[in-house]
């Protein structure tokens, strides 16, 4: 028996959310979709996101242009470019916590993910850092993901899952991983994981040292 929450990175994107809405819709699990702001104001994108929170799924940030981790960026308006741009496109789609993910850069978690600078707009802006704690590498291998997954899933009692609802033939795969996970035993849920939240309402309630940059580099 474990816990899983699910959630999207990098859409919305016509040849993929609209499939994972459907799968989720037809087994009535609610995620959250962490959206880049650059597809969301593109032709359609905005129908997709709203589609998504009428179907009872979290809109979170996920940056505006998905173009490098910020923690490795020069730029001083960064956060506002990329992150406070996203908030004001998402708008009323928001969750009430104003939900922020970072970009990675492959799934990794350390010090590239933020400067201190981008700390500060959180919390000044009110935001929620949600981290994960599983990337079974859909992106990349689109057909051996699944079994990444499962064993993320089987090592630890709470799995904050990132998937990714593009077009790379990945989430044709989602319907089997969900009877598979349910043979197991895990439990759905939408709420994550307190220690994949280092930052609340925009305050820091888990230390992020871990996470912010080498102030020398900018």
């Amino acid at each position: 028996m474990f816990d899983l929450t699910l959630s999207f990175d990098n859409g919305p994107d016509p040849g993929a959310t609209p499939g994972v809405l459907d799968v989720l819709a037809r087994r009535g699990i609610r995620t959250t979709f962490f959206i880049v702001g650059d597809k969301l104001v593109a032709p359609g994108g905005r129908a997709l996101a709203e589609r998504a929170r009428a179907e009872g799924h979290w809109i979170g940030n996920h940056t505006f242009t998905h173009s490098g981790p910020l923690g490795t960026r020069p730029e001083a308006d960064l956060a506002e470019r990329e992150i406070g741009r996203t908030q004001a496109a998402i708008g009323a789609l928001a969750h009430p916590r104003r939900l922020f993910r970072p970009q990675g850069g492959g799934g990794a978690l350390g010090q590239h993910l933020f400067r201190q600078r981008d700390i500060d707009f959180l919390a000044a802006s009110r935001m929620t850092c949600v981290l994960w704690n599983a990337i079974p590498g859909d992106w990349k291998d689109a057909d051996g993901w699944v079994a990444q997954a499962l064993a993320q899933c089987q090592a630890q009692p709470w799995t904050l899952m990132v998937l990714h609802d593009l077009p790379t033939g990945a989430m044709r795969h989602l319907d089997g991983f969900l009877d598979r996970v349910a043979d197991m035993g895990a439990r759905l849920r939408q709420d994550f994981p307190p220690d994949c939240m280092p930052i609340v309402d925009g305050v820091v309630v888990h230390p992020v040292d871990g996470f912010v940059a080498d102030p020398r580099r900018g």
